[in-house]
């Protein structure tokens, strides 16, 4: 597991066993318990931090302020 804060709000970050370059996000600082999100980096390779802050950040850009998930 890796923890990363991204914008302030923090993340624990896992891959997934037996599916290469897929990883889980659970946005242990939002408002609702246990939300996240999966990605996967391309081809089934591994994602770099960058690409892990990316996919983060275009999480945070959908997510509605006033309820806490994407709506």
């Amino acid at each position: 597991m890796k923890r990363m804060v991204v914008e302030g709000e923090q993340f624990d970050v896992n891959t997934r066993p037996g599916e290469p370059g897929v990883y889980d996000f659970r946005w242990t600082s939002g408002p609702n318990e246990g939300y996240g999100f999966a990605s996967a980096g391309h081809g089934g390779g591994g994602m770099t931090d960058a690409e892990l802050e990316d996919a983060i950040r275009n999480f945070l850009s959908q997510v509605d302020p006033t309820i806490g998930y994407i709506a």
